[in-house]
């Protein structure tokens, strides 16, 4: 995996846009605050440290057995060790080289009366319950200590956090109140904070009375994280841990409540000197995965989920300097709902996302959820798939161009000119892609909670397809749940077709006096490039008459995507007309979703 940050040549740049439609410019705008914004660190793809290996849960091979051109996959928490084993031996398999870890949140609770934790509906938590320190519970024990302290503190706002996470002593920054409780298989930690996020350096809650909030964290006895890590090792392959998950605001569950984000920094402040402390060295651990999900508009900047986002980078350029934080944030590109973008107004987001200090931003493809399409500019008037039909502001006869402001491939693209134009004005930032294993509904679905269903390889390709050469990598949401679904599952699909050529893009280019045609993509040795217009078809055989870089270095490009290119005369073709664009291996294997390519005179 290519972990560099290079920049893409205007040049190229400008022949890209030569053969494609540009969506109509947006007509607002907004200046989000800047942030200081540092270099990620460049270091070369980690190896797997053995070949085999083998523990309580088996014996596990490390190799590449069917590389894909999606390289990494979000996982869910898993109580069984084993389980992970399995999922990363799977991911490596198919040439994943990236885990990105679904976290947990940070919650605002009360307490009864006799000092036990709410849940949401009111009753005890039994999660907190057994949390008792010398015959009084969590709450009460430390009510008790600051009271000790001066008589007057008391305990303004109560939080919990549940994790299968262990920490250490940089945890805490005052042990005289804070510290862990041991409560048989579960270890609780308490933390006493200042309630606008700041640390109090002296630990001095003797001086005046003060209202402070309490964060009580239900962690493990073991550490998921250090396990992870290893394994990661193992394999060969990076780790992007959660960081917790911002409170909600109850008017509007897509923004982050401002009110407890003075405690959420301190919790994340903690976490990430625990992990400076033990894991601030380790190339495993590739970043911190932020999990609160924002939609890409052009109004971004007013979002206050935006504030925690700046907070949080800031923290993670004190404690893990160098590890980057990664979003995905959503698309929608939706006419008939009334907070659907078009593609300008989705670049002015992802600007704002730079200058809040966000290091990659992998933005859903949204085609699995149904609210962007997968189609080229000529496909604008054909009828919508028929997955896409039941969701809200499609239609069961709607057409691309009715339903959707643009494709995917048109907001990866817009995305792709606004980073270049923040790489130029110094900010330092990754564009990858999240494409979406899964379709809108499924019978039966794939995940416990939901409609969602299985989707196919052929859907997959044509997702990878689409998000062009404008990205650095590719990652999908994801393994648990999505790639292993139904009969055959993604990953049994994968396995038997990993080799069908994927081409993503294709721009004219002239070699020496010769005019003719570069297309990009994946598992192009031995092709044969097929283009069909108005005038005919042109078959070439790459290694006959043309040449192949298996390895172009020279561009940002994901893992796997190599450039060919053929001789072709283009003044054959008449001006403004479409041209699609074939790759076939000796295999026969083709590539499902042809090039749609359009030379502008």
């Amino acid at each position: 995996m290519r972990w560099l940050f290079l920049v893409v040549g205007a040049a190229i740049l400008a022949v890209i846009a030569a053969v494609i439609i540009v969506l109509p410019d947006s007509a607002e705008k907004t200046a989000p605050t800047a942030v200081a914004s540092t270099p990620v660190k460049t270091t070369a793809a980690p190896t797997p440290a053995v070949s085999e290996f083998t523990d309580d849960c088996g014996t596990f091979d490390t190799g590449e057995k069917a590389p894909y051109a999606v390289t990494g996959y979000w996982i869910t928490p898993k109580s069984n060790p084993c389980t992970w084993r399995k999922q990363l031996q799977e991911i490596h398999r198919v040439g994943g080289d990236t885990i990105i870890r679904i976290g947990y949140g940070l919650q605002f609770r009360t307490v009864t009366d006799t000092g036990q934790i709410k849940a949401k509906d009111g009753s005890v938590d039994s999660l907190y319950k057994g949390c008792v320190e010398n015959g009084m519970t969590c709450y009460d024990a430390a009510l008790h200590d600051l009271q000790q302290a001066h008589p007057d503190n008391r305990i303004g706002r109560m939080y919990v956090y549940r994790t299968d996470e262990s920490f250490g002593p940089d945890l805490f920054r005052c042990p005289q109140i804070e510290h862990p409780i041991v409560a048989g298989k579960r270890i609780y930690y308490r933390l006493i904070t200042q309630a606008d996020g700041s640390d109090d350096a002296t630990c001095d809650f003797s001086g005046k009375p003060g209202s402070y909030d309490m964060i009580l964290v239900a962690g493990s006895e073991t550490d998921s994280l250090t396990k992870l890590l290893d394994l990661a090792d193992q394999f060969g392959m990076r780790v992007f841990p959660a960081l917790p998950l911002a409170p909600r605001d109850a008017k509007s569950q897509i923004r982050a409540e401002k009110r407890h984000l003075g405690t959420l920094t301190t919790l994340t402040r903690r976490i990430l000197q625990d992990y400076g402390a033990r894991f601030g060295e380790r190339d495993a651990l590739g970043g911190v995965y932020q999990p609160f999900e924002v939609q890409m508009s052009a109004t971004l900047a007013t979002n206050p989920t935006l504030e925690v986002y700046a907070d949080q980078h800031m923290i993670v350029e004190q404690e893990l300097s160098g590890k980057p934080i990664l979003i995905s944030p959503y698309l929608d590109a939706r006419k008939e709902v009334a907070f659907g973008q078009t593609p300008k107004q989705v670049a002015e987001g992802f600007k704002a996302l730079v200058k809040a200090g966000v290091g990659i931003i992998a933005p859903q493809d949204s085609r699995g959820t149904g609210k962007v399409g997968l189609f080229w500019p000529d496909e604008r008037d054909d009828e919508v798939d028929e997955r896409l039909r039941s969701v809200r502001g499609v239609g069961e006869e709607a057409t691309y161009g009715d339903a959707y402001h643009g494709s995917t491939r048109d907001y990866y693209r817009e995305m792709a000119a606004a980073r270049q134009e923040m790489i130029d004005s110094g900010y330092h930032v990754q564009l990858w892609a999240n494409v979406e294993a899964f379709e809108p509904s499924g019978d039966p679905p794939c995940a416990p909670q939901g409609t969602r269903g299985k989707t196919d390889k052929k859907r997959l390709d044509q997702a990878v397809t689409m998000a062009g050469r404008y990205v650095q990598k590719i990652v999908s949401y994801m393994w648990s749940d999505f790639m292993t679904c139904g009969r055959p599952s993604l990953e049994e699909e994968i396995a038997k077709d990993w080799g069908r050529p994927i081409a993503v893009d294709a721009i004219r280019r002239p070699r020496d006096v010769q005019d003719g045609v570069e297309v990009r993509g994946y598992n192009l040795k031995n092709s044969t490039i097929t283009l069909t217009w108005s005038g005919g078809t042109k078959e070439m055989v790459v290694s006959a008459v043309g040449w192949l870089d298996e390895d172009p270095f020279e561009e940002e490009l994901p893992e796997g995507m190599a450039t060919a290119w053929v001789p072709f005369d283009w003044s054959q073709v008449p001006g403004g007309e479409w041209v699609r664009i074939g790759v076939k291996v000796p295999s026969g294997q083709s590539a499902t979703e042809p090039l749609h390519v359009r030379i502008v005179t």
